[in-house]
């Protein structure tokens, strides 16, 4: 099973790039952050023309997270849980989870659009760590569960300096803050497994290029976007790629999208 996490930064300004992109690389899963869209206005026919069935928790111009998939989603929840009174009023789409049947099991698919958090020290800064207590909560029910689980996305987190092309350009960025990488890190140190780790080390691997300045052309990027694995998921991990070359199309996110293959 083939599962990617694409942050398409707007379905209206992208859907030629992301529909070129799945008739080429043909995920059973796409994971989708940044739509930009209210559900209504999602371009579902496009998608189900090729076969997918699709979910939206859209947003009026921000945010928003989808799931596209080849096979049948069960169970689609959307928003992550509450952990007290002070959340229930957060109005932002930002998570999304289903499960989908393998030819041997099932497994449940979290796509997330974790908050950016600059700037910071502010409100958006303690809006995200406060995030991330919740999605760390929820990552236990997952791993509490003992059944194929990941959380998938873009985490607005650069895990360590190898994923940045210049690490002394963030070190006050939320992206990079000692108090997100200890958020993250809590949660990997849970039992998860960061797919892309799991398979590739060493520098110069990014999944995001800023439009300004030329990024993308002087490969001045980051790694941002991951594969949160349970220990049932990771038993299952064939290979987890970024398909960089996307990022210089026509018209491109300024994320790319990044995969995994699960024998499952």
């Amino acid at each position: 099973m083939k599962i990617a996490t694409f942050n398409i930064n707007g379905i209206k300004a992208r859907l030629p790039a992301l529909l070129d992109w799945l008739d080429d690389a043909q995920p059973d899963v796409a994971l989708l952050q940044e739509i930009k869209s209210v559900d209504e206005a999602f371009p579902r026919q496009e998608f189900e023309d090729r076969g997918y069935n699709v979910e939206t928790h859209g947003q009026k111009s921000f945010n928003g997270v989808a799931i596209l998939s080849k096979l049948p989603l069960e169970d689609v929840t959307r928003g992550l849980p509450y952990i007290n009174e002070d959340d229930e009023s957060d109005e932002q789409a930002r998570w999304i989870e289903a499960t989908v049947m393998g030819e041997r099991e099932a497994i449940r698919l979290c796509g997330l659009y974790l908050p950016n958090g600059n700037p910071c020290p502010g409100p958006k800064y303690d809006y995200k760590l406060n995030w991330m207590k919740r999605l760390e909560a929820r990552a236990q029910q997952l791993l509490d569960d003992e059944m194929p689980a990941l959380m998938a996305g873009d985490y607005n987190v650069i895990p360590q300096s190898e994923d940045a092309a210049r690490p002394q350009d963030w070190t006050e960025d939320a992206l990079f803050r000692p108090e997100t990488l200890t958020a993250f890190r809590r949660i990997l140190n849970l039992g998860f497994t960061e797919a892309f780790r799991a398979r590739t080390q060493g520098p110069e691997h990014y999944s995001f290029w800023d439009y300004q300045a030329g990024a993308w052309q002087r490969n001045n990027g980051i790694r941002i976007d991951h594969f949160l694995l349970t220990p049932q998921a990771a038993d299952m991990l064939v290979e987890c790629k970024i398909d960089s070359a996307i990022r210089g199309r026509e018209k491109p996110s300024d994320h790319v999208p990044v995969w995994v293959e699960l024998d499952i």
